[in-house]
């Protein structure tokens, strides 16, 4: 692939947000006595509404209609009081040279929000997508497609990189290639082409795509 476009998940892959996620849900939820570290792996990359219907059927009662909205503003506050980008992120954007952009199942305005904060606002200037635009939420391919599509590349032509199983069996249904970042062995490459640990790495592995 000569001609290569990046395609990159934000939370948890760029950003060190996925943690903070986690961890304000605890915070609101002191009747769910799983640990933070279990919460992250159960909950990894899959949507906000699947998360709360799971929550419902494990805890045995319904969450508060505004639960959404305190979950979100809460996050929100959060965020701007430390978030930062994963170890690595800003070297490994400043040497890439590929066409980039990010496909992310939160809603537009954390996207935006999330990108300011962390820094990383200009190194994607408008190039991010959202299943809440799109309709379409991961392990369902639709929203890389649709990310390709506005890049102008064909799907054999991207690369994706993820940190979730969701995110992994989106990228390989939509014909991808697909790169599972995972700082601490993962339990399971979910059919990953590459796994790597460090984003340093990135430029790299991706270069050994080309030709």
């Amino acid at each position: 692939m000569r001609d290569i476009c990046v395609i990159f998940d934000l939370d948890g892959t760029l950003v060190d947000s996925e943690v903070i996620c986690i961890q304000v849900l605890a915070d609101l939820l002191p009747d769910c006595s799983d640990p933070v570290e279990h919460l992250l792996q159960r909950y990894r990359g899959e949507k906000l509404s699947s998360i709360f219907q799971d929550i419902e059927d494990r805890l045995s009662r319904t969450l508060p209609l505004n639960f959404e909205a305190i979950y979100r503003a809460t996050l929100s506050k959060r965020f701007a009081q430390g978030l930062q980008p994963i170890h690595g992120v800003l070297p490994m954007l400043e040497h890439l040279k590929h066409p980039r952009c990010i496909a992310s199942g939160g809603p537009p305005d954390k996207i935006i929000q999330t990108l300011e904060l962390s820094g990383l606002a200009p190194y994607f200037g408008t190039d991010f997508y959202s299943s809440y635009d799109v309709g379409s939420f991961k392990p369902d391919p639709g929203l890389f497609l649709h990310a390709a599509r506005k890049m102008g590349f064909e799907p054999h032509q991207c690369v994706v990189v993820e940190d979730s199983l969701v995110g992994i069996q989106a990228a390989k249904a939509a014909g991808m290639v697909a790169l599972l970042y995972s700082p601490s062995p993962p339990n399971h490459p979910y059919g990953a082409d590459v796994t790597f640990a460090d984003m340093e790495e990135l430029t790299t592995i991706i270069s050994s795509f080309e030709g």
